[in-house]
């Protein structure tokens, strides 16, 4: 039986999968787990697509689950399908909560509030249908039609603390990129993915069309030096967010950061 939990990552773009989760997606496949994302954007039958493809043999996932509606900074990515950030908002989670129905994972991955480090609309509304998305899943009354309930135990959002941009930020900044990170107290997990960091490179590389040109991420890693890029690449942070998860039921309203009481450690890999 596999160790680690199963894991759904639902992302906005081909690539994000990789350079957000590439580390943990091939950790837990190695570990004999299922593994899947679901890409918001880009045509099926594309060139993206199939270089989606591609990355995710290299990480050990399942084949891709596209949803196939346009980017909404590249009108040529979808064409005749509405932009992801225009798509009626029930619309958008019942598409979402279809593939967590499938999929019944442990674990669901997604964008942070922010849209990474770079803000994209794409990105922030993969959030916030999500986060609607892995409620919903569990709750028979909504979304009949697309399936059996599934509640996840987990959802985590890929993120980028303060601290964790030292190398990356002047990358982003040279090119005119917006630097968006969290305080440092909104990580709860920092996984060391350098078992896995060749791996989750071939994954990067596997989006060849994003290694061209001067302002993909992929293609500004490719030109920096590999002990700078390894540094990079080599964690992996998430904020875990909460979920009905059936415990203790409390009399009152309380903020404290657990039903117990106490502040958890911050864990070095994903957890139910």
């Amino acid at each position: 039986m596999p160790v680690s939990p199963s894991l759904l990552a639902v992302f906005a773009h081909p690539d994000d999968e990789s350079l957000l989760a590439g580390g943990v997606l091939a950790q837990h496949a190695a570990d004999g787990a299922q593994t899947a994302v679901v890409t918001a954007t880009w045509a099926p039958d594309s060139r993206r697509a199939a270089e989606l493809a591609a990355a995710l043999d290299v990480l050990g996932a399942d084949a891709p689950r596209m949803l196939g509606y346009g980017d909404a900074r590249n009108g040529s990515s979808a064409p005749g399908r509405p932009r992801w950030c225009d798509v009626p908002l029930d619309n958008a989670v019942a598409q979402v909560v279809a593939h967590i129905r499938q999929v019944r994972p442990d674990i669901v991955i997604t964008h942070d509030a922010l849209g990474q480090l770079t803000g994209h609309p794409d990105h922030r509304r993969t959030h916030q249908v999500t986060l609607l998305a892995v409620e919903a899943a569990g709750i028979a009354h909504l979304h009949p039609e697309a399936g059996e309930p599934w509640q996840p135990r987990v959802l985590y959002a890929a993120t980028h603390p303060q601290c964790g941009i030292g190398d990356l930020g002047p990358l982003l900044r040279g090119v005119g990129k917006t630097l968006l990170a969290v305080p440092d107290e909104y990580v709860t997990a920092a996984v060391n993915v350098t078992e896995w960091i060749d791996r989750k490179w071939a994954a990067i590389c596997s989006h060849s069309s994003q290694l061209e040109g001067g302002r993909p991420l992929p293609a500004l890693l490719s030109r920096v030096d590999t002990e700078r890029r390894d540094r990079i690449l080599a964690t992996e942070y998430f904020t875990r967010l909460r979920l009905p998860t059936g415990g203790p039921v409390t009399s009152a309203l309380t903020s404290g950061p657990t039903v117990h009481g106490e502040v958890p450690s911050r864990p070095t890999s994903l957890n139910q």
